[in-house]
């Protein structure tokens, strides 16, 4: 592939945005991140990833999504890879391919808001690997972007802030719009524009109408389209984005995704053939190869997608992101709500009219299902969440077209106030966007190192002061298991248990063979014992469980 022909990881941010302003065409991006996310509950393992990365590498994507959103906090909390290491090793697999991630801007890779101090440390030390940023605001409350995305950009990469977009009152052409204006005001014009139609909302032809303005105003910026398929209609949306100026539109491997995630890469590309457009650069074998591999793979990862598939185009009525689609569900069924599950939608809708219409994206999206779940058990607001209680104090930022009714401020400011305040004091005192002071960030240092007995570098404190606990755990679950990321799923996975005697085999990073020799396997109470050899050295593990009988 000629050098002109696709972007690579070592040109600047200018050159980039050139590069796509100049070349005719569309270009595609791979988000396995939110395939995993949407359709596998982010438990893709990096085995796989791997093994389909030559392909991936050689297809001529514009970027590989493949951290960010729920991803960070998921690999930690399964135990299933450093968030660092995973990168250096998709970097070393697809040197000639962007790293993209996503971030909810004041709220990093977590569900609150983090302190300006951990925001630039974050994006200084995630920015060593990651080329491309696509931050977002589930309110679509600029200031809450700035820290991070000048952190962005002061480390010489590549931002792509996004509107999010709904429908409904208040979500004209116009706003978006003066939004996208209100963007380049704080950040310049030295971006790409995302659009995030996190929800699968709107017809093709009302895409096509919103990039139409869009265009219009704003002639020389670079626009991007990620949308979700869970309506089984983004292939259309897509369509009619790149018929209509959107230079990048973000896909999925047709043997993997294509459901609550992205829309297939190859079904895109055959369609926009036929209206005669082409993506520079783009090798089709290749991703006709990744996807027969991951075929093969899927079935490892088949208890982790939703038991209840299907689209659902009902999703313009209740605007569930494609990863809370996924499991909502399953939620229910849990929460025995399974049988009410279109009283907690019909709920859910009303949520969102009350609340305000704003956008149903993290940290958002938890906010008005688990609002519409809870009233629906315990009655209308009547035992609301604390982070309910923030968003109507404004703590997120303001609402964005109207404030919801008195009655409900009533009875979620005042549920289980001891100093008999009432709403509007509430609001009047405490209500608003709070600074929260900066971390002491090497107290955080001394506190991490003390538990763990040992130096730490600056990861280890980085993904500390983002998930105390759930960091603390995995380094901890580290340290006594090595580098688990090396087991392909077929063993991660195991259910079931191992053969006393059983060989496994598997290569390491640098490809090297490695053996595991099943020596015994002994269930005791609370506790399993395992014995083996790795690479011929006896080992012996004292696992708690639960109900051993049962494992």
């Amino acid at each position: 592939m000629a050098e002109r022909e696709r972007i690579r990881p070592f040109m600047s941010p200018s050159e980039i945005i050139a590069f796509l302003r100049e070349t005719p065409g569309y270009f595609l991006t791979n988000n396995e991140r939110d395939v995993s996310q949407s359709d596998f509950k982010c438990r893709i393992l990096p085995w796989t990833t791997l093994r389909v990365a030559p392909y991936r590498d050689d297809t001529g994507y514009f970027a590989f999504e493949i951290t960010g959103g729920a991803s960070v906090h998921v690999d930690l909390l399964a135990k299933q890879i450093n968030p660092f290491e995973k990168l250096r090793l998709v970097r070393q697999r697809m040197p000639n391919t962007l790293i993209q991630t996503v971030c909810r801007g004041r709220n990093l890779f977590g569900y609150r808001p983090y302190p300006d101090n951990v925001q630039e440390i974050v994006v200084s030390l995630f920015a060593r690997y990651v080329d491309v940023w696509r931050i977002y605001d589930f309110l679509n409350y600029v200031p809450n972007l700035e820290v991070v995305g000048r952190a962005v950009q002061k480390a010489g990469k590549l931002l792509m802030p996004c509107i999010c977009f709904s429908t409904g009152i208040g979500h004209t052409d116009e706003f978006y719009v003066n939004k996208v204006q209100e963007i380049l005001d704080t950040f310049g014009d030295d971006i790409i524009l995302g659009i995030k139609n996190h929800s699968a909302l709107g017809s093709p032809r009302r895409i096509a109408s919103l990039v139409q303005a869009l265009r219009a105003r704003f002639p020389n910026l670079v626009l991007a389209y990620h949308g979700h398929n869970t309506d089984g209609n983004d292939l259309g949306r897509m369509v009619a984005a790149v018929e209509n100026g959107v230079k990048i539109v973000e896909v999925a491997d047709h043997g993997f995704g294509g459901m609550f995630s992205q829309a297939p890469a190859l079904s895109l590309i055959q369609t926009l053939h036929d209206y005669g457009y082409k993506a520079p650069g783009l090798k089709i074998q290749p991703i006709v190869d990744a996807s027969d591999l991951l075929r093969r793979e899927r079935r490892y990862y088949e208890r982790f997608e939703t038991p209840f598939r299907g689209f659902d185009p009902t999703v313009k009525r209740h605007r569930l992101t494609g990863g809370a689609a996924s499991m909502a569900f399953e939620q229910a069924e849990k929460l025995g709500l399974l049988e009410r599950i279109h009283e907690v939608f019909s709920e859910l809708m009303d949520v969102n009219k009350e609340l305000g219409n704003f956008w149903s994206v993290t940290p958002g999206s938890q906010i008005l299902w688990t609002t519409a779940v809870s009233n629906v058990l315990h009655g209308r607001y009547e035992q609301p969440s604390d982070d309910l209680k923030n968003l109507l104090l404004g703590r997120y930022g303001p609402f964005p077209f109207y404030d919801p009714q008195e009655w409900i401020f009533e009875k979620v400011l005042e549920h289980k106030r001891r100093d008999g305040k009432k709403w509007y004091q509430i609001l009047a005192d405490e209500a608003g966007v709070q600074r929260l002071p900066d971390v002491d960030v090497e107290e955080k240092r001394r506190e991490l190192e003390e538990r763990l007995g040992r130096p730490v570098d600056d990861e280890a404190l980085c993904l500390y002061l983002q998930f105390p606990k759930d960091a603390l755990d995995y380094f901890r679950f580290e340290e006594t298991f090595g580098k688990t990321w090396l087991l392909p799923p077929q063993v991660w996975y195991r259910r079931g248990g191992f053969q006393d005697g059983e060989k496994i085999l598997i290569p390491d990073e640098q490809g090297k063979t490695h053996q595991i020799d099943i020596v015994s396997t002994m269930k005791k109470e609370g506790v399993v014992e395992t014995s083996l050899l790795v690479d011929f050295h006896f080992q012996t593990y004292a696992v708690p469980v639960g109900n051993v009988d049962k494992a």
